[in-house]
């Protein structure tokens, strides 16, 4: 089968997608349109509120407009009511995190030519909501990409019957919500850094399971994981760290597993060639401009890490061509 190439008007427009992901991001990390959301406003009165420049400030607004993100009529400015939902903070669906996430990569992607020559990621600054800010938005962020996913993925799983549930690296619960959804018998546990585990609680809060899910903090580099669960979910876990760092987690998982307990990996899996699919091979790029050791992996070499941890039979349970794979192994009774 015949693949076809870019035309050269195709590749300058591939080189030139920087621009737009630039002036989206730059109004993401002033969270201009939850500000234009409240009361549409004139350049000066943004401005003012923004503490910036007015001609720059003019430009990034006439831009966002250009790209149909804003509205402008007489000078003022607004965002389009159907895009609300979508582009302020604080609403059920926001993209508002991912867009502030995205735009935090784009530092780290504008120097992949350094970091393919040195092997490691380019330093870089954060951004000006300063470094705390930008952790807080990568935890909701995850939220904002799997939430609407949770729910279908989860039913086509059809996660094995389970007691008590380990949700490693659980973030703010996404995924250990919906797991209970399809188990609402079961318990859950959520292990996570301390500032997830604090995002986790206040999503948590006043579901119907909140009762039945215990929220630990920790490292799991550095500390054991909570023992007793009869599932593990493992969700985009992966893909930040070597195999050998996973080796040593899923070993941490085995031990925390009670016999005849599963593991469910949730990432990208790719083909042996690693070119496919296509979106992990270039999400592969950007865990190496953001992480020490971070990439996405074949099946092969994620089921012979789980072996090498003392699981047995790896299956490859949900194939996707997005990072909703899911990788299954069993710890031996």
């Amino acid at each position: 089968m015949s693949v076809s190439v870019p035309t050269p008007e195709q590749i300058l427009k591939l080189a030139n997608g920087f621009r737009a992901a630039c002036v989206l991001g730059a109004a993401a990390e002033f969270d201009l349109f939850s500000l234009l959301a409240e009361k549409p406003k004139t350049m000066e009165a943004i401005c003012k509120q923004l503490e910036s420049d007015p001609r720059a400030t003019r430009m990034m607004l006439d831009g966002l407009v250009a790209i149909r993100v804003l509205d402008k009529s007489e000078g003022v400015y607004s965002v389009p009511k159907r895009l609300v939902p979508w582009l302020v903070a604080e609403t059920p669906e926001t993209l508002l995190p991912m867009l502030q996430h995205l735009s935090n990569l784009i530092r780290g992607w504008d120097q992949l030519a350094w970091t393919v020559r040195a092997g490691i990621p380019a330093p870089r600054s954060s951004s000006i909501r300063g470094p705390e800010a930008d952790r807080e938005s990568f935890i909701a962020a995850m939220h904002s990409v799997s939430g609407p996913a949770a729910a279908p993925l989860v039913e086509q799983f059809g996660p094995p019957p389970f007691r008590h549930l380990l949700d490693v690296g659980g973030a703010s619960g996404t995924w250990t919500l919906a797991l209970l959804e399809a188990m609402p018998e079961a318990r859950a546990t959520i292990f996570d850094l301390p500032d997830a585990i604090k995002q986790a609680r206040h999503r948590i809060h006043g579901t119907r399971f909140a009762d039945r899910i215990e929220l630990v903090a920790g490292d799991f580099y550095h500390d054991d994981l909570p023992p007793g669960a009869d599932l593990a979910w493992v969700s985009a876990i992966i893909h930040q760290h070597s195999l050998d760092d996973s080796r040593r987690l899923f070993r941490k998982v085995f031990d925390a597993l009670t016999p005849g307990g599963q593991i469910a990996i949730r990432d990208f899996v790719m083909e042996p060639g690693k070119t496919t699919p296509a979106e992990g091979a270039l999400f592969a790029i950007n865990m190496l401009v953001n992480t020490a050791s971070g990439g996405t992996f074949a099946f092969d070499e994620i089921a012979e890490a789980l072996r090498d941890a003392g699981f047995e039979n790896p299956e490859w349970t949900v194939q996707d061509s997005t990072m909703n794979s899911i990788v299954t192994a069993v710890k031996p009774v």
